[in-house]
């Protein structure tokens, strides 16, 4: 058993990525029913929950079925995090995670996010900062280094778990790097092996198989694997990694009836949560990805994207269960 602040998580536990515009509670349902262990909010301004913006407020909305669950902040000034992360304490989540590993422009440009890999003081002084602040365990999310030529995490980890963090989550790659080339697990390995560290250490980057997930858990004995951007479109990835922990055995991919029962209870969830209008379109995405790979589909997903009616949309769906259907036998 993993023990984060009063959070107990199974060993080699799953969580899902906080993610922008994507994890909201209608994803982070699909991702629990699925088996993740722990969920994370989409990211949220420090400065934006401040100003009281709609938007940032909305985000701090959790349920008690997602738990356990971490919201996450970003900024880049110490007063305004603290702020935010009182704000975020009332909400009651069972920890608050600080974003020090987002590699967007308009935020890494501001000193934010990964940004914030040039300012290692700074990023220590706003940890230590929301640490003394708050009652709640205090995590953070953050990367390698900013670039290739400052690949300082071994000591950027020693340093934030002197500030008092109660967990680590590594992303494999650099500030610089974003998204590009192959996430790097040696680091992360070496910062879980070292003999100073002893908060939970959680990694992430490119893990989008079972098989890709056994591999961290043995080579680089993390406590965790975070999966982002593979959960879109395959959720159940988490039930598939466990599965094959469990057992050495790989499920079956979901069948046609599977994913279509899914993409109606995702949209179901989706408008109660945003409304019809925004809830039709944030669906859009997910539409492609849970029906990704199937053949002569061009014009069933041209009419799953443009088409704003419901009972239009249910009933594409229902066409695709019948013409696709018999794949499943």
């Amino acid at each position: 058993m993993v023990k984060i602040g009063n959070t107990n998580l199974p060993d080699r536990f799953l969580a899902l990525a906080p993610m922008e515009d994507m994890t909201d509670p209608s994803f982070r349902f699909i991702c629990k029913m699925y088996g993740a262990d722990i969920l994370y909010t989409e990211f949220i301004s420090s400065d934006g929950l401040i100003r009281s913006g709609a938007k940032s407020l909305q985000k701090l909305q959790i349920t008690d079925h997602e738990r356990p669950i971490g919201i996450q902040i970003y900024g880049h000034l110490t007063d305004s995090m603290v702020e935010a992360a009182r704000m975020v304490e009332a909400s009651r989540p069972d920890l608050i995670d600080l974003n020090f590993g987002c590699p967007v422009k308009k935020i890494s440009r501001r000193g934010a996010g990964a940004g914030m890999l040039k300012n290692i003081p700074l990023m220590t002084e706003i940890t230590r900062a929301v640490v003394k602040a708050v009652n709640l365990p205090v995590t953070v999310k953050t990367r390698l280094g900013w670039d290739e030529s400052s690949k300082v995490i071994v000591d950027v980890a020693l340093q934030l778990q002197d500030a008092g963090i109660a967990a680590l989550t590594i992303h494999g790659r650099t500030g610089t790097q974003q998204y590009r080339g192959t996430a790097d697990w040696t680091l992360i390995g070496e910062v879980k092996n070292h003999l100073a560290i002893h908060i939970p250490v959680i990694g992430n980057g490119d893990v989008d198989t079972p098989e890709k997930a056994l591999n961290m858990f043995d080579t680089y004995r993390v406590d965790g694997v975070m999966i982002g951007r593979a959960a879109i479109g395959m959720p159940w990835i988490f039930r598939d990694i466990r599965h094959y922990l469990q057992t050495g055995e790989l499920l079956p991919q979901p069948g046609i009836n599977e994913r279509v029962d899914l993409a109606k209870l995702h949209l179901e969830k989706s408008l109660a949560w945003k409304g019809e209008r925004k809830g039709v379109l944030e669906m859009r995405r997910h539409f492609i990805n849970y029906f990704k790979g199937l053949s002569d589909f061009r014009e069933t997903r041209q009419k799953l994207v443009t088409t704003s009616d419901i009972e239009e949309i249910n009933d594409l769906l229902e066409s695709i269960r019948k013409r696709y259907a018999i794949n499943d036998a």
